[in-house]
């Protein structure tokens, strides 16, 4: 984590005492997921799962930007859309993480209708555990990567996102991209709180103590489960387990708007920081989970074409010049 964000990390709570915003036509808001960032002890592995059993493709081959000696790999559709995208840290040595209350729980994906007897029998195939379960009256798939972190699967409705095309996942079964996160909280109060009043979500619906709060039209890519449990276990962060979430925003000016929010409520976000294919600001909602605000732009293509998406390392400025040692360090993603 980088020095900008250690300041960010001691963050446990927000003193919302006073802050009242009133609800306008044009009110900024955080519309949607962007990407979530998890971590992976084995970047081979992690590739193989992703883009060979998923089906995902490798939208782009980097670094993590706070230490150049591991990957940081990111996975989505054709051209890395925000709210298909998950991405991974590679932590190489570090231990096993635990999924716990301050985390969210995994990854979700959103599948179209009719197409998890596919996924079933792909998964189980590969070695992967596929176990149905139903939520909201929707049905889905639970299986774990290969760094054991939660996945799902959900056939969700009203998704209109294609698939990726350059994978042998034929294209009615196609994965669309985040359905949606999970974030487990001890608490909820003050987490609603800042979904509310300042992100601009709004809660949905609710069952067996878990609320969903969507922005936009809650379609798949556009909500969050908040579940609360003030017996679990915390979760340890650690390979198998989600780094953060980062949610939507249209523009640099959402992002400072949603930061003066963020600052006024005494939630002490990071300034924004540039990470090439978006500009990203840093916050702990109260429940301790790190959330991101990242920019819709500028994307993916500012150093590859869509059609050599993934195929090179692309490395940030500072780390150019280093570029072969750099290079000579990590670890091949060939299987």
């Amino acid at each position: 984590m980088s020095k900008q964000l250690s300041a960010v990390a001691a963050y446990r709570g927000i003193a919302l005492a006073g802050v009242r915003h009133r609800k306008k036509k044009k009110e900024v808001v955080a519309a949607g997921l962007h990407h979530l960032t998890a971590v992976t002890a084995d970047p081979r592995a992690n590739v193989a799962f992703y883009t060979r059993v998923l089906g995902l493709r490798l939208v782009k081959r980097t670094v993590n930007f706070d230490d150049p000696s591991a990957y940081h790999l990111y996975y989505g559709d054709a051209t890395g859309t925000p709210g298909t995208l998950l991405t991974f840290f590679h932590w190489p040595g570090a231990a096993r993480g635990r999924v716990g209350v301050g985390q969210v729980a995994g990854i979700q994906l959103s599948a179209p209708r009719g197409s998890l007897e596919f996924w079933a029998e792909r998964l189980r195939s590969a070695g992967y555990p596929a176990e149905p379960r139903l939520r909201f009256g929707e049905s889905l798939l639970s299986t774990v990567d290969p760094d054991g972190m939660p996945l799902e699967i959900l056939a969700c409705r009203e998704d209109p996102r294609p698939g990726w095309t350059g994978t042998d996942v034929p294209p009615p079964h196609q994965l669309r991209g985040m359905a949606g996160a999970e974030i487990r909280v001890r608490a909820s109060g003050r987490t609603r709180r800042v979904l509310r009043e300042l992100l601009g979500w709004r809660e949905e619906a609710t069952e067996a103590g878990r609320s969903r709060w969507i922005a936009d039209a809650g379609r798949p890519g556009f909500w969050l489960d908040l579940v609360e449990d003030a017996s679990a276990e915390s979760g340890r962060p650690g390979t198998g387990t989600v780094h953060h979430l980062a949610l939507r925003t249209a523009d640099i000016s959402a992002s400072e708007t949603l930061r003066a929010r963020l600052l006024a409520a005494g939630a002490g976000p990071s300034p924004l920081i540039d990470r090439t294919y978006f500009q990203s600001v840093y916050f702990r909602e109260p429940g301790g989970i790190l959330l991101e605000l990242a920019t819709d732009g500028p994307g993916f293509l500012v150093d590859e074409t869509p059609e050599t998406l993934g195929s090179g390392l692309m490395l940030p400025s500072a780390f150019a010049p280093a570029r072969e040692a750099v290079i000579a360090a990590l670890p091949s993603l060939d299987s």
